[in-house]
């Protein structure tokens, strides 16, 4: 059974979505001490929160209407759309904060929809796993209107620190994909660094500490190669891309004879070649960007 939200106030919070990133937005609200309405369609989710003073909502219309700030975590942009679409009625003089993960794309498409029916829209990109929410490990990006981030920065910030990226509501999921692709592939390339050491018996466990160390020095690496890259300037790199390409090659080559897939190193070999082919094997390793990155005109 669940209560009806009867009152709108300024601190009331929904939250559409009570999956496990949604249970946990839920919580640090009420953590937080905010009046928070939940919804979700199975309504049984809303249980352990009601236990903890949240407000279950019968319906998203419902649930829409409790709240001045109205924040979306779901499974991606199709849900949303089934969820908001038939209560754009209730919008006007809103604020949506979508957190769904999406493209960048769709946060525009959304916004501008959100926009057409009178409701201030942010999109959000979360860079936590749900038991990192209010903690000071997890950031999220936002994008949209600023006059709706200055309006709630304070509810938002006790989800997770937030970084406002600008009125583009794009943005957060432009900016959400570039992370991921850089965390990808530092986690993709620990696995196949486990599954090779795994070909001589190592345990990963025993791997890690080196492994942190070594990551941890390629991230102070990476100030260097955003200056070159921001300078066009590839000349003085203590990296070059001959050497690269060399060690790369190895590690494919010794990959394949203890039988482990080297796939994922493949194109980073690749562009290393075209870089060697288009006559700069001495330049910085950051050089391979101009074989990757499409100019701005």
């Amino acid at each position: 059974m669940t209560s009806a939200p009867s009152t709108v106030t300024d601190s009331s919070v929904t939250l559409l979505g009570l999956g496990r990133m949604g249970s946990a937005l839920a919580g640090a609200l009420l953590d937080a001490g905010s009046r928070t309405v939940v919804w979700n369609r199975t309504a049984g989710r809303a249980d352990a929160l009601a236990a903890r003073g949240a407000v279950p909502a019968g319906s998203a219309g419902e649930a829409i209407g409790a709240s001045p700030l109205v924040v979306v975590c779901l499974l991606d942009y199709d849900n949303v759309r089934a969820v908001l679409e038939p209560n754009a009625g209730t919008l006007a003089g809103r604020t949506l904060v979508n957190l769904t993960t999406g493209t960048p794309e769709q946060a525009a498409a959304l916004a501008d929809w959100a926009g057409a029916h009178g409701a201030r829209y942010l999109d959000g990109a979360m860079m936590a796993v749900p038991q990192t929410i209010a903690t000071s490990e997890a950031f999220f990006l936002y994008s949209g209107s600023r006059e709706a981030f200055d309006a709630h920065r304070s509810t938002l910030d006790r989800l997770a620190r937030s970084h406002y990226l600008g009125p583009d509501a794009s943005l957060a999921e432009l900016w959400d994909t570039a992370l991921l692709g850089s965390g990808y592939a530092a986690l993709a390339g620990f696995l196949h660094s486990v599954a090779l050491l795994d070909t001589a018996g190592v345990p990963p466990t025993r791997f890690l500490p080196l492994a942190l160390r070594w990551l941890n020095g390629m991230l102070a690496f990476m100030p260097e190669l955003a200056r070159e890259v921001e300078t066009d300037d590839y000349s003085d790199g203590v990296s070059p891309v001959d050497l690269n390409r060399a060690a790369v090659h190895n590690l494919i080559e010794v990959s394949g004879r203890r039988g482990v897939d080297a796939g994922m190193h493949a194109p980073l070999l690749e562009l290393l070649d075209r870089r060697i082919a288009d006559g700069h094997p001495a330049d910085s390793f950051a050089s391979i960007v101009e074989v990757i990155r499409k100019r701005r005109a």
